[in-house]
């Protein structure tokens, strides 16, 4: 393994600029063990390509991933691409010998995610998938709050992300409305990731689930004066109950593309008889606690700049999605080199899977209209 990270990017859209960006300000993180760069860019449109042009550690921009996988001086692949390709670039970046950082969620259906990550396994290769809210500060908090369990006897648990932009019906249609290409799953594919990335590492693995998923507008413009069918679900809530010190609590996992109010809010929920914390990235600088005494208490506290690995910006200081995508990006970096020291880690490819379980569950149960187990009953 080089002692540098050289990074490739399959995919220079909004996500592929971010990384570029991210590794762009590596200098900002203080102490940090792996130094890394990006070296090389595909995209098979030649303006955002250009746009990699302006970074002089760019070496290779191409068309054609093939040529990026053979570089000699690529080490870790980045691939953010429609949800279709996931499978067959992934496998590719595996035989190529490089390590993968895969976009969610992991391939377009359960079955693929199943052939992605047995794959992964056969190469020995490292690999994890990009989930970058949980490294906010508050998000931290909350898992900080967790392991000490303050909670008392855990009543109820609810984790979401929202989106408002596709309230618009005049918003042309693109590729994560159409089912060929995002998969079935819709908008569980665009966002759950994020939504279960959490509570899986907790250990809260949902044990049945009962889906109520939305379909709002079924065609939308197509760019070009006329219109396109849009048959992907664009909202989704899913009832589940997972096993926790073995009670079983409810959790509810939110994910819609239609919500009133929300540019981009993710959030967690977790209440408990002695207990509870909240925490959103709509006020992302407050963490809510909850306290039972004799007189039950909600407390704000005004959170700082921090992240599970250190950096130059003063501890007064706000954190944004640049700080988080970051944070993501040092910890896949540093556990890929065993020096994430205990320090929260990226999601791994068996809770991809799970995750596509999940969801492959409730496509069944809005289907049948009734709860669907997850553990092999019927």
């Amino acid at each position: 393994m080089s002692s540098k990270a050289r990074v490739g990017i399959i995919g220079g859209g909004l996500m592929g600029r971010e990384v570029a960006s991210a590794l762009g300000r590596w200098f900002v993180l203080s102490d940090y063990p792996v130094p890394a760069e990006l070296t090389a860019v595909c995209d098979v449109a030649e303006k955002p390509r250009e746009w990699f042009r302006q970074i002089p550690t760019v070496k290779l921009l191409t068309a054609d991933y093939h040529q990026l996988l053979a570089s000699p001086d690529v080490d870790v692949v980045y691939v953010a691409v429609p949800h279709h390709l996931h499978e067959q670039i992934y496998l590719d970046v595996l035989k190529a010998g490089k390590d993968l950082f895969a976009e969610k969620p992991f391939g377009i259906d359960l079955q693929s995610a199943q052939r992605i990550a047995e794959a992964v396994k056969q190469s020995g290769r490292f690999v994890r998938c990009s989930s970058e809210f949980p490294f906010m500060p508050g998000a931290q908090r909350v898992c900080q709050y967790v392991r000490e369990n303050k909670f008392g006897k855990l009543l109820e648990i609810h984790s979401g992300f929202c989106h408002s932009s596709d309230l618009d019906p005049t918003k042309p249609a693109n590729w994560k409305r159409q089912v060929k290409t995002c998969g079935e799953i819709g908008v569980m594919g665009d966002l759950g990731m994020h939504v279960v990335h959490l509570p899986f590492r907790f250990g809260w693995k949902p044990q049945r689930v009962y889906a109520q998923l939305q379909k709002i507008y079924p065609e939308r413009p197509d760019g070009k004066g006329g219109q396109a069918a849009c048959d992907t679900w664009d909202n989704a809530t899913l009832h589940a109950e997972v096993n926790v010190q073995g009670a079983e609590v409810p959790i509810r996992f939110e994910m819609k593309r239609l919500a009133p109010g929300e540019t981009n809010s993710w959030f967690l929920e977790i209440l408990g008889t002695d207990g509870g914390v909240k925490y959103s990235t709509k006020e992302p600088k407050t963490l809510w606690t909850f306290l039972r005494g004799k007189e039950q208490l909600w407390q704000r506290t005004d959170l700082g700049f921090q992240g599970p690995f250190p950096t130059i910006t003063g501890s007064i200081f706000e954190s944004g999605f640049p700080d988080c995508f970051l944070q993501m990006w040092a910890a896949f970096l540093a556990e890929r080199a065993g020096k994430l020291d205990g320090r929260f880690g990226c999601v791994t490819p068996e809770e991809a899977v799970q995750s596509h379980a999940l969801f492959a569950a409730a496509l069944r149960s809005q289907t049948e209209k009734r709860a669907i187990s997850l553990n092999g009953s019927p």
